[in-house]
């Protein structure tokens, strides 16, 4: 069990958090600079929260009043940085072995040495150094030196953002099931919310260095709960909403009102609706549409449009659509299912 709750100020920046973990991976997506990575240094022991505390499988790591700061190279916590932090005049297994030096059995060093090796099948790489590894290549030697130290909980900062598309979705399959296979806790950091959504069993939304809410990620990614959880977790069209009956909503800006799946509560102030929820087929909640501009990607169309009602000064509307789904002629509606219509409130710390 993960237990943090801390404050830490730099400069105008104030850091608020407080979110325990005690199974899967817990993931904290947020947009950059909104706190993820400072919340990981204080975890880790580099930075020092000015007050608060923080807990690990019943060790107490850091607590503001009782004047306790275990050293990070005590914690039994691993971080692996951005920019993975390979000391470039070592070799990969020089690198690794660093991890492994308060191991004074060498038999064993050797074991858990070649153990994580095979796990993460960089044998080939031993005699590499940084400056001849892909990007793949040293994040995985990155995460062989901090896995050999056999930490209790295992963090990783924005593992996939200095990857090619196809790169990174490679490794995120060899993420998940290294993950999935740890048997300690672990901690991922990102601000892409389809790596969030496929590698996290459990989510906390950060924004502007406060958590807004923690559930379940399939939970998070169907309720985001507020605007800002919407744009987290990648909602395009949202829009300012009031309540007009208790499974009905009236969207001044588009000029229409929206049947809902749930109960709507009297303090809404938006919904949102992914770009994909639209369908022609749909004969609910019905839009008449006319096309504003029309994107063709490789395997998606792009298609922003404006409702009948809608009023001038409110954005074009999204629709993604798989080529391959894309009806021959541009449908004249647009229908939206009750269920795929987010209701958002004023924000609060959940």
């Amino acid at each position: 069990m993960l237990k943090v709750e801390i404050k830490k100020r730099l400069g105008d920046f104030q850091l608020d958090v407080s979110f325990s973990s005690d199974s899967g991976v817990q993931g904290i997506l947020g947009p950059s600079g909104c706190g993820k990575s400072l919340t990981l240094r204080c975890i880790a022991g580099i930075e020092q929260p000015d007050s608060g505390y923080i807990e690990l499988d019943g060790t107490v790591l850091f607590d503001s009043s009782k004047g306790i700061n275990i050293p990070p190279q005590k914690r039994r916590v691993a971080y692996l940085f951005q920019g993975y932090a390979l000391f470039p005049n070592m070799t990969a297994r020089e690198n690794i072995l660093c991890g492994l030096r308060a191991e004074k059995d060498t038999r064993l060093k050797q074991q858990i040495y070649s153990d994580v090796l095979e796990m993460l099948q960089i044998s080939e790489l031993e005699n590499h150094r940084p400056s001849q590894l892909s990007g793949g290549q040293a994040q995985r030697v990155a995460l062989a030196r901090i896995l050999v130290n056999r930490p209790k909980l295992l963090m990783l900062d924005e593992p996939f953002s200095a990857l090619d598309n196809q790169l990174r979705d490679q490794l995120q399959t060899q993420i998940k099931h290294l993950l999935d296979g740890y048997d300690g806790q672990s901690i991922l950091v990102t601000h892409n919310h389809n790596e969030a959504y496929c590698l996290c069993q459990n989510l906390a939304l950060m924004n502007e260095g406060r958590i807004l809410t923690q559930s379940n990620t399939k939970k998070l990614f169907s309720d985001p709960g507020s605007i800002s959880g919407a744009h987290i977790t990648g909602c395009q069209n949202i829009v300012s909403a009031k309540k007009t009956g208790e499974f009905e909503v009236d969207i001044p800006d588009w000029g229409c009102r929206l049947k809902t799946a749930v109960p709507v509560r009297s303090n809404l102030c938006a919904i949102g609706i992914h770009a994909r929820y639209f369908s022609p087929e749909c004969t609910e909640n019905l839009l008449s549409i006319q096309p504003a501009d029309i994107v063709e990607g490789p395997f998606e169309m792009v298609i922003g449009f404006r409702c009948s009602g809608q009023n001038s000064v409110s954005a074009d509307i999204t629709w993604r659509i798989a080529k391959e789904n894309m009806p021959k002629d541009m449908p004249k509606e647009l229908g939206i299912p009750p269920e795929c219509i987010f209701l958002l409130y004023p924000e609060q710390i959940r």
